[in-house]
């Protein structure tokens, strides 16, 4: 089955962050520990909140938020880990979001000082303690690619290739596979794409044939 051509209405690069360090914020006795941590699906932020929990197993709380982009629409998640609803997972969600950012996590976890600090006062410190996390996070960006494959006869080669090779700007990886023909699979920065495909019509004629091809849809670099 034929792969659908890359949607390039989407942006050609996502912001995100690596792991980044803790970071402390105090509030009436009570300590909140942030981190923030690459996170490219729910299972990987699972793990690492596991690894948290398993190091701070006598915290009072674990509250986290996770953002994700695999598609045009974000997967977010918030959990407020026992926490009276909203006043934790959703202040947390909310400084990725402001900050922008995908494929992350930010995990507060909290030792209860003794004194209550009412909703008001959990919503400014762990919305605190996460903001400051974000900030320190060291910065990453994902790219986002196509890919095509490209099968034509060898007197259509020299067309293909130079095109290919005005857009070598573009292109992240060209393999070459020859046999009566030859079979070429490109990967190109999204918002290339469908350029490079009309190019490749227009200088072949339409005789080269071209095909989408499943690939992950992004990669740090």
């Amino acid at each position: 089955m034929r792969a659908p051509s890359p949607d390039t209405n989407q942006p050609d690069s996502t912001p995100s962050v690596e792991d980044g360090p803790e970071v402390e914020f105090k509030m009436k006795g009570s300590r909140f520990i942030a981190q923030v941590f690459s996170a490219d699906s729910e299972q990987i932020a699972r793990a690492k909140l596991l690894k948290l929990q398993r190091r701070y197993h006598d915290a009072t709380h674990h509250c986290w938020a996770l953002r994700l982009k695999p598609s045009s629409t974000p997967i977010e998640r918030a959990e407020d880990n026992g926490e009276p609803s909203g006043t934790a997972g959703l202040p947390i969600l909310g400084s990725l979001q402001r900050a922008k950012l995908y494929d992350a996590m930010v995990v507060v976890t909290r030792y209860f000082g003794g004194t209550k600090l009412g909703r008001g006062g959990l919503v400014r410190a762990y919305g605190e303690a996460a903001r400051q996390a974000v900030a320190k996070a060291p910065r990453r960006t994902i790219w986002h690619d196509a890919a095509l494959q490209i099968d034509c006869a060898f007197e259509e080669l020299g067309a293909v290739e130079a095109v290919l090779a005005r857009a070598a700007h573009e292109i992240r990886r060209v393999q070459r596979k020859f046999s009566s023909t030859v079979e070429l699979r490109v990967r190109i920065r999204r918002g290339a794409a469908i350029a490079l495909q009309e190019n490749l019509r227009e200088a072949t004629a339409d005789r080269a044939r071209l095909r989408w091809l499943e690939t992950p849809e992004a990669g740090p670099r």
